[in-house]
C-alpha cells in the first residue's frame, strides 16, 4: 500500500509529466532602435463590394477597374545631427512664462542639448530635492553600468537538514509567479512556481515541509522615509529576497495590496503547489553544500529594468539595488545597495555632490537628489558619452500612451503627446519629471524638473506643460 506521500508524488507525477512534459517556450524580442518614426508613405486599399439589386435584370452591373495598391514604407531614422541647436536666450524667453507658474511650488530644472551636452537652461539644478521615483533613473543606470543586460536571477530550492525538509534559497527575485502555466503573472518572463513544483516532483524527493532561506539579504525591510499603511495601499512590502508577483495580493492588479510577510508566502505558495499544508512552512537556512533539486530563474535584467521604469515599480527597484550590491561585494542592504549605486556612477564620472538617498526606489520621503544628477545621466544616455545607458530611454514611459504617463498629455496638454518621454516622481508633496523630447526642429533635449511642497494634482500639469514648451519651443 502506498503511503499518502508516494500518493502525494504520484499524483504530481501525473499531473506535470504528461505529454506536454519538457516544451520549451521560445520567446522573441525585437531590438529597438532609438530614433524618430518617419512614416515615407502611408495609405490604403478600398475594395467596394457591388451586391446584385433585385430588380431581376440579369444585365452585370458597371464596376470601378481595381486601384492601384498603394505600398507603405515605413522607416526608422536616427534625429539628425545638424537640427538647429535652440539657444540659451531662447529657451529662457520660452520657459519664462511656465516655469513661473505658482503650481509648481519650490521648483527646480535643468535642460539640456542631448548631442553636445551642453546646458541650456537651469534653475536652482544642484538644490537637493526631493525626487520621488525619477530616483529610478540612478538605479536604472547603474545596473546598466555594473551589470549585463542579460543578468538574471536563480531562485534554488534545495534538500534540507533531514528527510522530507526542502529549502528555497531565495536569492532577490521578487517576480515569480504562482499563476499556472499558461496564465500571464504580473511581470512578463518570470518564473513559475509550477516550474518549482514539475522540477521537485522530477527528482522523487519526498517533502513535508519546506524551509525559506532569506539570508542573502541583510538590514531593515523597510527603508527611512517609508510608511506602513504603503504596504496595505499597494506601493510597497518589505523587502525580502523572494516574492509572489512583488508581493501582491492581487497578481494582476498593480496597486494591490501587499503581502506583511513576501518570503513566507512564496514558500505556502510552493507548499500549495506540492499539496502541502502551508501551515508546514518556515524561515531558516539552507545547509552547506546540500543537493539542489529545482532552479527557477528571472527574466533578464533588461526586460526587468523596462518594468521597473514604465511602472514605476518600487519593489523591483529595491531588488535591481540589492542585485547590484551583491555583484560589487556590497551588503544586501538598504545602506549596501545606495552605496553600491553611488559607488557604480561615481566610478562613471557623474559629480554626486547633494545626493542623499535612503532606498533606490524614491518612496521615502528622506531622499535628495539635485536635479543636475538626473539630467548629466539622461544627457549621457541620449549623448554620445555613455552609449551603454542608451537603453534607459526606451524604458521610459511615452507621453499620453505608456506607463506612468498614460493619462498625462492624453486631452487637455496633448502638445507633448507622443514627443515626451520621462521617467515620472509622485510624492505627496513632490513631483518630478525627468526624460527627453524632440524639438519640432528635430533636436533632442534632457531635461529633469523638480517640484516640491505641491500636491501633485497642482505640480503635474504645471510639469507637464514645461516640457510641452520644450516640445514647441523652436528657441533658435
Amino acid at each position: 500500500m502506498k503511503s499518502a506521500m508516494e500518493e502525494r508524488v504520484a499524483g504530481l507525477t501525473k499531473r506535470f509529466l504528461g505529454p506536454t512534459a519538457g516544451r520549451k517556450r521560445r520567446r522573441t524580442r525585437i531590438l529597438l532602435v532609438l530614433g524618430a518614426v518617419v512614416v515615407l508613405a502611408a495609405g490604403g486599399t478600398a475594395v467596394a463590394a457591388i451586391v446584385p439589386g433585385s430588380s431581376g435584370n440579369d444585365t452585370a452591373a458597371p464596376t470601378a477597374p481595381e486601384p492601384d495598391p498603394v505600398m507603405l514604407a515605413p522607416a526608422i531614422a536616427p534625429i539628425s545631427d545638424s537640427a538647429p541647436a535652440p539657444t540659451e536666450a531662447g529657451i529662457a524667453q520660452a520657459l519664462a512664462p511656465v516655469v513661473a507658474a505658482p503650481g509648481l511650488g519650490s521648483f527646480t530644472g535643468v535642460v539640456a542639448d542631448a548631442g553636445t551636452g551642453r546646458v541650456l537652461w537651469s534653475q536652482g539644478s544642484d538644490t537637493p530635492m526631493t525626487p520621488a521615483s525619477t530616483a529610478k533613473v540612478l538605479t536604472a543606470a547603474a545596473a546598466m553600468l555594473a551589470l549585463s543586460p542579460e543578468h538574471r536571477v536563480t531562485t534554488r530550492v534545495v534538500k534540507g537538514q533531514s528527510d522530507g525538509e526542502i529549502v528555497i534559497v531565495a536569492a532577490g527575485d521578487p517576480t515569480i509567479t504562482a499563476q499556472p502555466t499558461g496564465s500571464p503573472g504580473f511581470y512578463p518572463g518570470a518564473a513559475r512556481i509550477d516550474d518549482m513544483v514539475e522540477q521537485i516532483v522530477r527528482s522523487g524527493t519526498p517533502v513535508d515541509r519546506i524551509v525559506v532561506d532569506t539570508s542573502i539579504y541583510d538590514g531593515p525591510t523597510m527603508a527611512q522615509g517609508w510608511f506602513t499603511p504603503d504596504v496595505a495601499a499597494g506601493y510597497i512590502t518589505p523587502i525580502e529576497p523572494i516574492m509572489i508577483d512583488g508581493g501582491r495580493s492581487v497578481p494582476l492588479e498593480d496597486e494591490s495590496a501587499r503581502s506583511a510577510e513576501p518570503a513566507l508566502d512564496a514558500g505556502r505558495a510552493l507548499a500549495r503547489g506540492l499539496g502541502i499544508d502551508p501551515a508546514r512552512v518556515s524561515t531558516g537556512t539552507a545547509p552547506a553544500g546540500a543537493d539542489q533539486v529545482a532552479s527557477v530563474q528571472s527574466a533578464p535584467l533588461r526586460d526587468r529594468l523596462g518594468q521597473m521604469m514604465g511602472r514605476s515599480d518600487n519593489v523591483l527597484a529595491e531588488a535591481v539595488g540589492r542585485e547590484i550590491a551583491i555583484e560589487t561585494n556590497t551588503a544586501a542592504s538598504f545602506a549596501g545597495a545606495v552605496d553600491s549605486v553611488g559607488q557604480t556612477l561615481f566610478a562613471a564620472g557623474y559629480d554626486l555632490t547633494g545626493m542623499k538617498l535612503h532606498d533606490l526606489s524614491g518612496l521615502s520621503v528622506d531622499d535628495l537628489i539635485p536635479a543636475r544628477i538626473l539630467d548629466q545621466i539622461l544627457t549621457s544616455a541620449a549623448g554620445p558619452e555613455k552609449p551603454e545607458l542608451r537603453p534607459m530611454l526606451d524604458y521610459l514611459p511615452v507621453a499620453g500612451s505608456t506607463g506612468t504617463l498614460t493619462d498625462r498629455y492624453a486631452s487637455n496638454d496633448r502638445v507633448g503627446a507622443g514627443w515626451v518621454r520621462a521617467k515620472t516622481g509622485t510624492l505627496s508633496a513632490a513631483s518630478a519629471l525627468a526624460g527627453y523630447v524632440v524639438d519640432v526642429d528635430g533636436r533632442a533635449l534632457t531635461f529633469a524638473l523638480m517640484s516640491n511642497d505641491v500636491p501633485p494634482e497642482v505640480s503635474r500639469p504645471a510639469l507637464d506643460a514645461v516640457a510641452s514648451t520644450l516640445r514647441m519651443c523652436g528657441c533658435l
